[in-house]
């Protein structure tokens, strides 16, 4: 037995080994609860302490990310607001040239529209004058063919023959003040060599006509065969390869035989003859027709010349439409490059906005991932036993298993 002192109330009294290791069991049970107890709240609040921390750091970043993720957002807003100005003021800059040449073309056609009405007036009042010209060659004719009969009662048929050159130049100098004053009729006194030839050969009279801008638009070579030419035995197509070769030399469009050769032959007494069947626009003409083949010749190469100068309009208000059209084809090549232009711009900022936000996705994806493992270890906190902090620590574990068979 051993004596044991209280150490509160300093009684002595006496205790087996029994008894005393049972007191003893009972200090070191106390001191391991004891401080078992204080090393679970120190980890406790250590845990507490390391959750706080990270719910600090992932609201920190939660709320540096969102500040980042509104920055990158309003410099997207700010570039697409950049770029789609910047697309207007591009279309914009195309447009109005663009706009102003439309205007200035559309005042073109609506000065052609003009134009063509007054060529249209022209036109009418040119066909009017026409018939009253055709009106006038008829009378002209039937007066000359009046005064022909009269001259052949007064003058026999070899007078005639004899002043036949005389006679036709008479002729259009009477009327050239009316009806040809524009015009030359004179003699050819010029004389061409052809190949080998000794002498040159010439026409009798060739006639000349120009516009009022001294444009030529008629010229005619005449032959004239009185009736002494029937003493070399020849006849009116006999003399016809010559004046189409005079024709050619002297650059004249037309040739007109005024004969009085066969005077028997009903072909060349029947009025104006054709012969550009054989040679290329020759007339054969008895005296009387000399001045209505010559006005003929004359009014079909003015109305020629009229007909030219309406198509070389026409060809000028063509070329002007084709202009136009250019213009416009132009005008949509230009504003397509444009808009595609602009359209890429904004296909572009699109596409950065799109990224943009796939990284922002990725971003919150990051987030939520982090704030459910920081969840996942605030359960898991939660969830903190004696049993699971002791099971990786042997020393522990070992002082457990003691306790809890030395109480069983």
């Amino acid at each position: 037995m051993k004596e044991v002192k209280c150490p509160h109330c300093k009684e002595i009294f006496k205790m087996d080994a029994a008894g005393y290791a049972d007191i003893q069991k009972q200090i070191k049970d106390s001191e391991f609860e004891s401080e078992l107890h204080a090393r679970l709240e120190a980890e406790q609040e250590k845990h507490k302490m390391q959750i706080e921390l990270a719910k600090k750091e992932v609201a920190e970043e939660k709320t540096k990310e969102s500040a980042d993720k509104d920055k990158q957002i309003q410099r997207l807003k700010n570039e697409v607001e950049s770029a789609e100005i910047k697309n207007k003021l591009e279309v914009n800059e195309a447009k109005s040239p663009l706009e102003k040449r439309i205007v200035e073309l559309e005042n073109q056609i609506s000065s052609e529209e003009t134009a063509n009405k007054l060529i249209e007036k022209t036109r009418n009042e040119s066909h009017q004058k026409e018939l009253k010209s055709k009106q006038d060659i008829i009378d002209l004719k039937d007066d000359v063919i009046s005064r022909i009969k009269d001259m052949k009662l007064k003058m026999s048929v070899k007078e005639i023959g004899e002043k036949l050159e005389q006679w036709c130049e008479n002729q259009f100098n009477t009327l050239r003040a009316s009806a040809f004053p524009g015009a030359s009729f004179e003699k050819d006194n010029e004389s061409v060599k052809e190949g080998d030839e000794a002498k040159g050969t010439k026409g009798d009279y060739i006639f000349r006509e120009a516009d009022s801008n001294g444009t030529e638009f008629i010229s005619i070579m005449f032959e004239m065969k009185d009736k002494m030419d029937e003493t070399t035995g020849k006849k009116n197509e006999d003399h016809l390869a010559k004046l189409d070769r005079d024709r050619i030399k002297k650059k004249c469009e037309y040739a007109v035989l005024v004969s009085m050769l066969e005077m028997e032959n009903d072909l060349y007494n029947s009025g104006i003859v054709d012969k550009s069947h054989k040679y290329e626009k020759m007339y054969v003409v008895r005296p009387q027709n000399f001045i209505p083949i010559l006005t003929l010749i004359r009014n079909e190469a003015r109305k020629s010349l009229q007909i030219r100068n309406e198509l070389a309009i026409y060809k000028s208000q063509n070329i002007d439409i084709e202009n136009f059209e250019n213009d416009l084809l132009d005008f949509q090549d230009k504003f397509g490059k444009n808009y595609l232009s602009a359209q890429t711009h904004f296909d572009k900022a699109i596409k950065q906005i799109d990224d943009s936000i796939t990284k922002l996705e990725m971003v919150k994806k990051s987030l939520t991932t982090t704030g459910r493992q920081y969840r996942l270890a605030n359960d898991k906190a939660q969830d903190l036993t004696i049993k699971k902090l002791t099971k990786k620590n042997p020393t522990m574990k070992a002082k457990f298993d003691k306790q809890k068979s030395e109480e069983e």
